[in-house]
């Protein structure tokens, strides 16, 4: 009995996560490519719009073969008459059709996770299964011992502390979903773009760490949840990647890339109501990174490059997970 307690709330919290991934997802125009975590196949616009006329043509053969686009009121007395003979309920078709979307939405997002390059996959399923152990188990508070304090990290050699602190996205709730979303969209975007060297990716990664891990101390600044503080310096990247883009936020409203993490500094503010002074530094170390990557200043070092390509297991098995991505490029 003890050990099924805790199995039916997180199967219940994994599928409302995934259902309200896929209904919050933000879904991105890329000139003609439409880039999105739950449509990682790169899918034009004109593949849709050929898709859609397709369905259009369907639904017209459909209909003047069942009479509907008839015009003398005699014809439709005896599509009435058909309609009754085969009991078709538009309450039965809305019910079906309800029960197909719900399951193409998990569906969706079972593929797009399979999708998902490795150390982004890896970083979300240690941060959400430390932060469902904290929901169930701890009050729904992240664990203590994963959190970043310098204390034990020094004296009791507790050095995963820097690293584990930044799987903390927040409580469990609408704004963990939301920051898992956004980790899951450009985190995910950006070790794809770097498939081919995904050790820049990793530097990428390791800079935004250390200057939140050494920049917070030093501005004496309380380290709360790295791993907001973290998207936000991911998506400040993309955006500059992506300067000039049009952003789809929700399905609400557009927006260009370059505004992405001033809307994301708001919806901290309005979720959590208080100054998003941490995501802010979140900004300022993605553009110092940023600039610093295109002057040429940060590289790669040498000698990871060089265990990359070299024959260690541990670096096969790596290069197998991103042959799958380079792919998929090459298959466009």
């Amino acid at each position: 009995m003890n050990r099924a307690l805790p199995r039916t709330p997180l199967l219940v919290a994994l599928f409302v996560l995934s259902a309200l991934m896929s209904s919050v997802s933000s879904t991105t125009t890329w000139g003609q490519v439409c880039v999105s975590p739950l449509s990682f196949p790169f899918v034009t616009n004109k593949a849709i719009n050929q898709h859609r006329t397709t369905i259009s043509k369907s639904a017209v053969l459909f209909k003047l073969r069942g009479g509907s686009l008839d015009l003398s009121d005699d014809e439709d007395d005896d599509d009435e008459d058909e309609d009754d003979d085969f009991n078709l309920d538009t309450d039965d078709f809305e019910a079906a059709e309800g029960d197909f979307a719900e399951a193409n939405t998990i569906d969706r997002v079972l593929e797009a996770w399979k999708r998902t390059p490795p150390l982004t996959k890896a970083y979300l399923t240690a941060s959400f299964g430390a932060t469902m152990y904290g929901y169930l188990f701890n009050k729904n508070e992240f664990p203590r011992i994963l959190t970043l304090e310098w204390k034990p990290v020094l004296q009791r050699l507790q050095i995963w502390r820097p690293f584990t602190s930044f799987l903390n996205f927040g409580p469990f709730g609408l704004g963990y979903i939301l920051t898992a979303q956004f980790v899951w969209t450009y985190m995910a975007t950006l070790e794809r773009l770097n498939h081919n060297r995904p050790f820049d990716f990793w530097i990428m990664m390791l800079f935004g760490q250390l200057s939140m891990v050494i920049g917070y101390p030093l501005l004496k600044l309380s380290p709360r949840f790295l791993g907001h503080n973290l998207s936000t310096y991911l998506v400040y990247i993309w955006s500059r990647y992506h300067e000039g883009v049009e952003v789809n936020m929700f399905e609400m409203f557009n927006t260009k890339a370059e505004l992405l993490p001033w809307f994301f500094l708001a919806q901290t503010f309005l979720l959590e109501g208080e100054p998003p002074v941490l995501d802010f530094l979140g900004i300022v170390f993605g553009h110092i990174y940023h600039h610093c990557k295109t002057v040429g200043i940060l590289r790669a070092p040498d000698a990871l490059v060089a265990w990359y390509h070299g024959d260690s297991e541990v670096a096969k098995r790596i290069r197998e997970e991103y042959k799958v991505i380079t792919s998929e490029f090459e298959l466009v």
